[in-house]
């Protein structure tokens, strides 16, 4: 994805993430992404193809497998090395390593967490979520590791259950941007836009958030084909050369939503009818 417009790196779960958003919406757009994942899904949360390390990445991660390869079993170093390796986009390197560290290491929580997050980010949402299951306790919950959870259950079309999980994550941290980010991408996949908007816009207002809320919200506001306004909100504070790429990103996938819509309706037009 380093090749990619920063937007699309940003996106709250990923690419994938967004391009099934936009499927799923099925709506009218001009021609229409997470994290922790995004919040969701978004963040995202699909299954990317790694990105090769820059010399400046590969130096440090270098140092940190060497330590890890010296002692696997040492929790600290396996944690370390998988967030490296995350972070550099090797989520299927990042899954194996702290895998054999969360077996090594069994109830290590802080392992289990980002165990979990690797496995969302590598597309494993089943997995994740239970291992997320384990990573805290209904006595002391993790408003983060909710936040994710619901992202794993709205990756498996369970916006309902995700939506509790946001719930209970606001009430942590009520009005926190990266949640309230999550939730309207839920409300997004569900093809509930203006609700989408309107939690994206909550999330928008909060000075704490960052620009994956914003390109989210000029997402979704693309959907609903408000295309011009889309432009402003995805340009703003950016540089002239950045801002171009992000809006020839949003075009990208704003086009490629409006012909997953019409594939959708050539094919039930095609379809032989039954009574």
């Amino acid at each position: 994805m380093r090749d990619q417009p920063h937007f699309a790196r940003l996106l709250l779960s990923a690419a994938t993430v967004v391009i099934l958003a936009a499927a799923a919406a099925g709506c009218q757009t001009m021609a229409r992404s997470s994290g922790d994942v995004t919040g969701s899904v978004g963040g995202p949360l699909g299954a990317r193809a790694e990105a090769p390390a820059g010399r400046d990445a590969r130096t440090p991660i270098d140092g940190l497998g060497e330590r890890y390869r010296a002692n696997p079993r040492d929790p600290d170093a396996a944690l370390k090395y998988g967030q490296a390796l995350r972070t550099n986009g090797q989520r299927t390197q990042a899954v194996a390593v702290l895998e054999a560290a969360t077996l090594a290491n069994p109830g290590n929580k802080p392992l289990l967490a980002t165990y979990g997050r690797a496995l969302a980010e590598n597309g494993n949402f089943k997995l994740a979520f239970d291992t997320l299951s384990q990573a805290h306790t209904p006595a002391n919950p993790d408003w983060r590791i909710l936040s994710v959870q619901g992202t794993t259950l709205d990756q498996m079309g369970r916006h309902d259950e995700a939506r509790r999980y946001y719930a209970s994550a606001l009430k942590i941290v009520p009005e926190e941007p990266s949640v309230l980010s999550n939730l309207g991408l839920s409300y997004m996949l569900s093809k509930e836009l203006p609700k989408s908007e309107e939690t994206l816009r909550r999330a928008y207002s909060s000075p704490g958030a960052d620009v994956r809320v914003r390109q989210n919200l000029a997402l979704v506001v693309g959907l609903q084909g408000r295309f011009s306004e889309a432009e402003t909100i995805v340009k703003a504070d950016l540089p002239p050369e950045e801002a171009a790429a992000n809006v020839a990103y949003l075009k990208q996938m704003l086009n490629r939503s409006e012909g997953s819509r019409q594939g959708a309706q050539s094919e039930a037009a095609s379809a032989p009818h039954r009574s």
